[in-house]
């Protein structure tokens, strides 16, 4: 019968007791996120930055599980924790919303993410979880926000070429309209028409809010998606 000392089946012993633990952050899994960072190099993203995030989500109620601020050198970004997609969605679009006034020309990138679940002993001992890849990971949520993109102007211009049928079988005359990210503006020669215009989109377009914009003489009436129905077109772009 074979013995070997004892110092090697300790060795043995320790081995495998120290690749347990440092894959044990494969087990806890990850969840979902949402990341905050710079979109202009003279935009700065700090601890002031990751207050005004604090006070966005507690002001909507928005629930999160956790913020943290990180910096690589001079770039600062803010990554936030959630408990479900759902909760992650409604922040990422808040996020954006009232952190870029301008939608065409943002100061923040406001994009979905995933943390690791490791309790925070294990990330001490720099114990990290095997990366997947762009492949299985990241491109996942990359290609889910180009496909929520482009649901939502897909839907935008199907509602643009059916409001300006609906206009003409009213013989309601506008000025033109433009269509934005999630909005539909229609231009018109006086305050009569839009009322007219409103009165019938209000009810043939009720997944948009209407509102009347007193532009001098050329009154502009805006339509904006509600919330729920920006929900439907993403739970659909995701089926």
């Amino acid at each position: 019968m074979n013995r070997y000392p004892l110092w090697k089946y300790i060795v043995i012993l320790v081995a495998l007791l120290i690749g347990g633990l440092y894959s044990l952050p494969n087990i806890y899994g990850e969840a979902p996120a949402v990341q905050v960072s710079s979109a202009k190099p003279t935009i700065k993203v700090d601890l002031a930055t990751q207050s005004r995030v604090e006070k966005i989500l507690t002001d909507a109620s928005i629930e999160n599980t956790g913020i943290f601020f990180e910096s690589v050198g001079n770039v600062g970004s803010i990554k936030i924790r959630f408990n479900n997609t759902d909760i992650q969605l409604r922040a990422r679009d808040l996020l954006q919303q009232k952190l870029n006034i301008d939608q065409n020309d943002p100061n923040f990138t406001v994009a979905l993410n995933l943390l690791s679940n490791t309790p925070s002993w294990l990330n001490a001992m720099n114990a990290l979880p095997m990366p997947l890849g762009l492949d299985l990971r990241g491109g996942v949520y990359f290609l889910l926000q180009v496909d929520m993109k482009g649901a939502v102007q897909k839907k935008v211009t199907s509602l643009a070429t059916d409001i300006r049928s609906q206009l003409r079988e009213k013989s309601i005359r506008h000025q033109g309209i433009e269509r934005g990210q999630e909005t539909i503006t229609i231009s018109f020669g006086g305050m009569e028409e839009a009322e007219k215009a409103r009165s019938v989109l209000q009810t043939s377009q009720p997944e948009l809010n209407w509102q009347i914009l007193p532009t001098g003489l050329t009154p502009k009436l805006v339509g904006e998606f509600k919330p729920t129905a920006l929900k439907e077109i993403q739970d659909s772009a995701v089926k």
